[in-house]
C-alpha cells in the first residue's frame, strides 16, 4: 500500500470499530500525517514511509475491537495477549504482512501517556495533544519523532481546545502533576528546538513559527500550578531516574 492508501484503510478500521461499537483511534505517523495536509510533506525529509498502524481504545471495547479486526482477515498474536493481558493487541495481516498494534487505556512506554475521557474528543485519531504527548515522552528521540513534531507544530496553533490546535492546558495539567512526565516533555520540546535549526531543508519562516509554539507551550507548562508531589520530587531534581528505560518497556 502506498502511504495515501494507508490512510485509507486506517480509516475504514476505526468505522468499522464504530459500527461495533468501538472507539479506536490512530496514533504514530499515519496520525501525524493525516492532521497536517499542508506540512505533511516534512515526513519526507526523513524518508518516512508507513509501515505499520498504531491504535488507541479502550479495554472495556475489546471484545468489538477484536471482531473489528477479524473481519478485516487480521490474525491475533495470542501469546502477546497474554503477556500483555489488558493493556495490548497485536494483530498481523498474512495476505499484506501488515502489522498492527492496539494500546488499551494508555501509551506505557518511558512515560504513561492515558487515554481515559480523550478518545471521545477526536476522530480518527487521538488529539493533538496526545500525539505531541506520544513524541516527547520518548527519551531517546529519533529523527522521525523529530520531524513529526515540528511538523505538527507548523500546522497547528497552541491554545487551550483540542479543535485542530494543540491543546496546551492538557500537556500543562498533566506535566504539572507528573514531575517525571515534565521533566521528559520540556527537555525534548527543547531538543526539537535545538534540532530543527540543524535541518538546512527547514525554511527559517517555518522554524521560527515552530519555535514560537514550542515557546508558547512551555510557558503554559511553567505557568500551571504544581502538585505539591511534584514540589517534593522536584527536590531531587535528576538525582534520581524518572523514567522507565526503552529496555524495561515491553514491547
Amino acid at each position: 500500500m502506498d502511504d495515501q492508501e494507508f490512510k485509507t484503510y486506517a480509516i475504514r478500521l476505526v468505522e468499522e470499530a464504530q459500527k461495533q461499537g468501538a472507539l479506536l483511534r490512530l496514533l504514530g505517523a499515519v496520525a501525524f500525517s493525516m492532521h497536517c495536509p499542508t506540512f505533511g510533506y516534512f515526513q519526507a525529509k526523513a524518508d518516512r514511509h508507513f509501515t505499520d498502524l498504531d491504535f488507541a481504545a479502550y479495554y472495556n471495547h475489546a471484545g468489538a475491537i477484536r471482531k473489528t479486526f477479524e473481519k478485516f482477515g487480521f490474525i491475533e498474536d495470542r501469546e502477546t495477549a497474554v503477556v500483555f493481558a489488558r493493556s495490548r493487541l497485536i494483530y498481523g495481516d498474512p495476505k499484506t504482512l501488515l502489522h498492527v498494534d492496539v494500546f488499551f487505556d494508555k501509551l506505557d512506554f518511558c512515560h504513561v501517556i492515558p487515554w481515559a475521557g480523550r478518545l471521545e474528543v477526536d476522530r480518527p485519531t487521538i488529539p493533538l495533544a496526545e500525539l505531541v504527548l506520544e513524541k516527547m515522552q520518548i527519551i531517546q528521540l529519533n529523527k522521525k519523532d523529530v520531524i513529526d513534531t515540528i511538523m505538527l507544530f507548523r500546522e497547528h496553533h497552541v491554545n487551550s481546545g483540542d479543535e485542530e490546535t494543540i491543546n496546551g492546558e492538557r500537556i500543562a495539567q498533566m506535566c504539572a502533576k507528573d514531575w517525571g512526565l515534565w521533566r521528559t516533555i520540556t527537555m525534548n520540546l527543547r531538543k526539537v528546538v535545538e534540532l530543527g535549526r540543524t535541518y538546512d531543508w527547514l525554511p527559517e519562516a517555518d522554524r521560527v513559527v515552530v519555535e514560537e509554539r514550542i515557546a508558547q507551550l512551555l510557558s503554559a507548562v511553567d505557568a500551571q500550578p504544581k502538585s505539591t508531589a511534584w514540589s517534593l520530587r522536584n527536590k531531587v531534581g535528576d538525582r534520581v531516574k524518572w523514567y522507565k528505560e526503552v529496555s524495561e518497556v515491553q514491547q
